[in-house]
C-alpha cells in the first residue's frame, strides 16, 4: 500500500509541477488569466524594423514580453514616412506566433517625408482631401492587409486642414460636418473596403484617442465609425492631472471615454489604450485600474520600447496583475453603475467640455450614456444633451415620473429648447454665457475661486450654494422643489472654443480648474443633489459602485498625493450583517454601529495614490 500511495503521489506531482513551474512565470501566469485580463503591447514601425534585423533586440523585446506577460504585440507597418517592408513584417510576425504570441497589425496615419500631404492646421496630421493621401495609405493596406488576422487604426484618423482644397469641398457646412463625412467615406475607401477585398477575413479595429468633447470636430464620427469596423479600441491616456504638457487632464476621463464609447458600440467594445507621455511614477497604475473599472479586457501599453526602457510603474503593473485580473473578472460580470449623463454622438459641449471628468473626481459616480435614459431616477444634462432634438419631451417624461434632473446653465444657453428648460429652473428665458470667476467659501475659511458660466444671482436655501463676486451672491447651484419633482442648476463653466483659442489649445483641457478644490459641506450638497452617495471624503477622490447606494459594493481611488480617510455608509438587514474585506488585499475592513439599526459606516484610510475594494460578503 506504502509502494502504491508512493507512486500516486510521484504521478501527481509528475502532472502538477510542470503546471506549477510554468506558473512562476508571468507570461504563463498572463496566459492562464487571458479570459480576465490580457497585458498587450504596441511596436512602432521603426521598432518593428529594429525587432527585424537586429537579434540583440528580439533578446531585449523577448525579455520584456516574458517579464510583463504581454501576450499580444502590436506591430506597425507605417508611421510618419516609415515604411515597414513586406518581409521584416513577415519575420517579426512569424517570430511572435512561433513563441505563442498574438500578432495585430497597426497603422499611424501620420505625415512625413514624401508620404501623403501634410495638413495646413495647428498639428502634424494629413490632408484627407487630398488624393496623394489617399493613394499612399490605400497602397500601404492592400500591400500588408493579408499578413495579419486583425489591424488596428491609431489616433490619427483626424483632420484640422484648412487648406484652400479642403475649404472648396467643405462647402456651406460646418468644419465638424465635412470632416466627419469625409473621413466615414475614406475610413471604408482607403482602410476597411481595400482590406477586406485583400483578406476577407481580417477583423478591423478603429482605435478612438482619449479627447471625446472633440471627436466631432476633427473627423471622428462616433455613430458611423462603430459601424463600419469590426471592433473598437479606446484611448484612456490621461497621464498628469496637474501638468500643462498633456492638458490637465483628469483620470476619470479615461473612465468616461470608454463607457461612453462602449455604450456607443456595444459588443464591438475592445481594449483600452494608454500610454507613458507625462506619466510621474503612479500616473502609468492609475490609466490600468481606471481602464479596468471601466469594463476594458485587454490593457495595450503604448509604446514597447518604453516598456523595455522602463518607468517606476512598470513593476507596480506587474506586481499587480493578479489584482487587476481580479477586478476586470468582477466588473465584466458586475458593471461599475452610477447617474447617468447624456452625451449623445457627436454632440458640442458648449462650455460644459470635459464637465464629466471634473465631476466623477469630486465622488460623483457618473456614467456617460449616448441614448437618454427613460427609466434613471436621477439624469446629468449637461450642453451635450442640447443634440437631442427630443430632448424637452423626453425630459417632461422623466419629470412625470419623478426623476431628479440635474441641467447646466450651459444646456440652457446650448439648446433651441433654452427658454422652457430655464422656466423649469425659475431663471429668465434670455440667459446669456458670460464666465465669471467667484469665490467659493470653504471650510477653516478656505476661499476656492470656481468657474461659473453666468453671473445668476442666487439665495441662500437648501441644497443651494452660493459663491461671491464682487457685492454679489451667485449661484453655483441652484435646486427647486417642484410637484413634478426636482430640479437643480449646475452654473460651472469648464471650457468653452473660447477658452481653447485663448491659449492656442487644440484637443486637451487648457487650464487647471478650481473646481476639484471643493470640500466640506458645498462638496457635500453637490453630492447630494446628484442623488447622494454612500461615500464621503474630499475632493480628486473617486467612487465606483457595484450596487445600489448602500450596499457596500465600491472600488474607491484616492488621486491625492497624501493619504485621505473616507467613510461609507452601509445599509444592512439586521439578522444579516454580513461582513467587509478589501477585494485587493482579502483584509477585513472593520465596521462601527450608528444609532440606526439598518446602517453601519465603514471608515477607511486610503494612501496617497491608493484605492480600496470593498466587498460585502454574506
Amino acid at each position: 500500500m506504502k509502494r502504491v500511495a508512493l507512486i500516486a503521489a510521484i504521478t501527481v506531482g509528475a502532472i502538477l509541477l510542470p503546471r506549477y513551474c510554468a506558473a512562476a512565470t508571468q507570461l504563463e501566469k498572463a496566459r492562464a488569466r487571458m479570459a480576465d485580463l490580457r497585458f498587450a503591447s504596441y511596436a512602432t514601425s521603426h521598432q518593428v524594423e529594429q525587432l527585424a534585423t537586429d537579434k540583440e533586440a528580439r533578446t531585449r523585446a523577448w525579455q520584456t514580453i516574458r517579464r510583463f506577460g504581454i501576450t499580444k504585440l502590436y506591430i506597425e507597418v507605417y508611421r510618419g514616412g516609415h515604411v515597414v517592408s513586406r518581409e521584416n513584417l513577415i519575420f517579426v510576425r512569424d517570430w511572435l506566433r512561433e513563441e505563442d504570441i498574438e500578432v495585430v497589425g497597426g497603422i499611424a496615419t501620420v505625415p512625413g517625408g514624401d508620404f501623403g500631404v501634410r495638413q495646413e492646421g495647428p498639428l502634424g496630421w494629413f490632408n484627407w482631401q487630398n488624393e496623394k493621401t489617399q493613394r499612399d495609405l490605400e497602397k500601404i493596406i492592400r500591400a500588408t492587409a493579408d499578413i495579419f488576422e486583425t489591424f488596428i487604426i491609431d489616433d490619427f484618423l483626424c483632420t484640422g486642414d484648412l487648406s484652400a482644397e479642403s475649404k472648396v469641398a467643405k462647402g456651406e457646412r460646418s468644419w465638424g460636418e465635412y470632416r466627419r463625412a469625409l473621413l466615414t467615406d475614406l475610413a471604408y475607401s482607403i482602410f476597411v473596403g481595400p482590406a477586406k477585398e485583400v483578406n476577407p477575413d481580417i477583423t478591423m479595429i478603429i482605435k478612438y484617442p482619449q479627447w471625446y468633447d472633440r471627436f466631432h470636430l476633427f473627423g471622428y464620427d462616433t455613430q458611423m465609425l462603430p459601424r463600419l469596423f469590426d471592433q473598437v479600441w479606446v484611448g484612456t491616456e490621461t497621464r498628469g492631472r496637474n501638468t500643462r504638457r498633456f492638458g490637465f487632464v483628469q483620470p476619470y476621463e479615461g473612465f468616461v471615454n470608454y463607457r461612453w464609447l462602449a455604450d456607443i458600440a456595444g459588443d464591438k467594445i475592445g481594449g483600452a489604450w494608454f500610454d507613458h507621455g507625462d506619466c510621474g511614477e503612479h500616473d502609468f497604475l492609475d490609466q490600468a485600474y481606471t481602464s479596468v473599472l471601466a469594463g476594458a479586457p485587454e490593457l495595450v501599453f503604448f509604446n514597447f520600447t518604453n516598456l523595455i526602457e522602463g518607468h517606476p510603474d512598470h513593476e507596480k503593473v506587474i506586481a499587480e496583475f493578479d489584482r487587476l485580473a481580479d477586478l476586470a473578472a468582477f466588473v465584466r460580470k458586475h458593471p461599475v453603475i452610477g447617474v447617468p449623463a447624456y452625451k449623445p454622438p457627436n454632440s458640442d459641449p458648449g462650455g460644459d467640455m470635459y464637465i464629466m471628468d471634473f465631476i466623477g473626481m469630486l465622488g460623483i459616480p457618473l456614467v456617460p450614456v449616448h441614448t437618454f435614459p427613460r427609466s434613471a431616477p436621477v439624469i446629468f444634462l449637461p450642453a451635450q444633451a442640447a443634440a437631442d432634438p427630443n430632448l424637452v419631451g423626453r425630459v417632461n417624461e422623466a419629470r412625470k415620473r419623478g426623476a431628479q434632473l440635474i441641467l447646466t446653465t450651459s444646456l440652457l444657453i446650448a439648446s433651441p429648447d433654452g427658454g422652457e428648460f430655464a422656466r423649469m429652473v425659475g431663471l429668465d428665458p434670455n440667459i446669456q454665457s458670460e464666465p465669471t470667476r467667484a469665490e467659493l467659501a470653504g471650510p477653516n475659511g478656505t476661499d476656492v475661486t470656481v468657474d461659473l458660466e453666468s453671473p445668476i444671482e442666487g439665495r441662500a436655501g437648501r441644497g443651494n450654494i452660493l459663491c461671491t463676486f464682487e457685492d454679489k451672491q451667485l449661484a453655483l447651484l441652484t435646486v427647486s422643489e417642484t410637484p413634478s419633482g426636482r430640479i437643480a442648476l449646475l452654473n460651472t463653466h469648464t471650457y468653452s472654443q473660447a477658452d481653447f483659442d485663448a491659449v492656442g489649445e487644440v484637443l486637451l483641457c487648457p487650464r487647471p480648474l478650481g473646481l476639484l478644490d471643493m470640500q466640506g459641506p458645498a462638496l457635500s450638497t453637490l453630492r447630494e443633489a446628484f442623488g447622494g452617495t454612500a461615500f464621503e471624503g474630499p475632493s480628486c477622490v473617486t467612487y465606483h459602485p457595484f450596487g445600489p447606494a448602500g450596499s457596500g459594493n465600491c472600488v474607491i481611488q484616492n488621486f491625492n498625493d497624501k493619504a485621505v480617510n473616507i467613510t461609507v455608509t452601509v445599509h444592512i438587514q439586521k439578522e444579516k450583517p454580513g461582513r467587509f474585506v478589501d477585494g485587493f488585499s482579502r483584509q477585513p475592513i472593520g465596521a462601527r454601529a450608528t444609532k440606526s439599526d439598518s446602517r453601519i459606516i465603514l471608515d477607511l484610510s486610503i494612501p496617497a495614490r491608493g484605492r480600496v475594494w470593498v466587498q460585502h460578503i454574506d
